[in-house]
């Protein structure tokens, strides 16, 4: 869940540096102007494929080490700890 932040236009522009580095660890800004919200400043979703990527072969791995399981064994899984 990204969180936004808002921020007035007269610290947006005193702290933007310091913005653009939240930014880049996946902060989202709202810029406000007078209490209206006038612009967004978020993550580029480009720098954030190189995560994702990472973030998927993390999971090939964790499943090659893992094996397979059964179709029964998965649904078990979802079962468990849930009341009926």
């Amino acid at each position: 869940m990204t969180i936004t932040h808002d921020i007035r236009a007269s610290e947006a522009k005193t702290h933007l540096l310091q913005i653009l580095d939240e930014v880049e660890r996946g902060e989202t800004f709202r810029i406000t102007r007078h209490g209206h919200p006038v612009a967004r400043i978020v993550p580029e979703p480009s720098g954030r494929l190189a995560e994702i990527d990472k973030a998927i072969a993390n999971l090939k791995a964790l499943r090659r080490r893992t094996g397979k399981i059964s179709l029964e064994e998965r649904l078990s899984l979802r079962h468990e700890g849930r009341k009926y």
